[in-house]
């Protein structure tokens, strides 16, 4: 009569048993690659902020001339965009000041190796290291630049923004301010004036008569 009571009891504890393994075994088994010495990964360090890199420089450059009805002779890139200068950099020696965020709506004429010129005299063309180390293709000592707003070739939205952004011309000068631009309308002419009224003439004296 004990020998039951025993039996059952042991049958319960190996089931338990092989409930507890099979938990375990689980556990284990489970992904993430954690080993089993339940030791708690060290965190990674974290990386560094990235510096932001200068844009990439084209090998090459092309500047050329095209006529604007409006401008006269004009530059452009080699896509025919319109190029500028800017009043406030300088020429002598060739120094930019449009940076940071004026470089983003103005964005310099990069280039790190050859300048292509079509109508231009090759001798005006050189570069000038910007602020960020790149190279900006200059004219005549002028540093050069596109106009974001310029939405397709041909445009020169950019001319006379602020008084101190021209289109450049192919000696380095300001386009629409010199021979070849359109010239301002002429100045109407005051109304024609009134005619003088005219004097009265003068009287023609009497013959004296003898005896009076």
């Amino acid at each position: 009569m004990r020998t039951e009571p025993r039996t059952r009891r042991a049958a319960v504890l190996a089931a338990s048993g092989i409930a507890v393994a099979a938990l375990i075994a689980g556990c284990g088994s489970s992904g993430g690659g954690t080993s089993g010495t339940g030791a708690p990964a060290s965190p990674s360090a974290p990386s560094a902020p990235s510096t932001p890199s200068a844009p990439s420089a084209p090998a090459s450059a092309t500047l050329q001339t095209a006529t604007d009805p409006k401008l006269g002779t004009i530059v452009t890139d080699s896509a025919g965009f319109t190029l500028y200068r800017f009043d406030q950099d300088r020429s002598n020696p060739p120094e930019s000041y449009c940076n940071g965020s004026c470089a983003v709506i103005w964005p310099p004429e990069h280039v790190n190796g050859d300048v292509t010129v079509k109508g231009i005299d090759s001798k005006l063309v050189g570069t000038v290291t910007r602020s960020d180390g790149t190279k900006q293709v200059t004219l005549n000592g002028w540093p050069v630049y596109r106009y974001s707003p310029d939405s397709k070739p041909g445009d020169t939205k950019g001319q006379g923004v602020g008084g101190t952004w021209f289109a450049v011309t192919p000696s380095g000068g300001r386009a629409g301010t010199g021979p070849g631009a359109t010239p301002s309308p002429a100045t109407p002419s005051p109304a024609t004036p009134r005619p003088a009224t005219p004097r009265p003439a003068t009287p023609t004296p009497m013959p004296s008569i003898p005896g009076y």
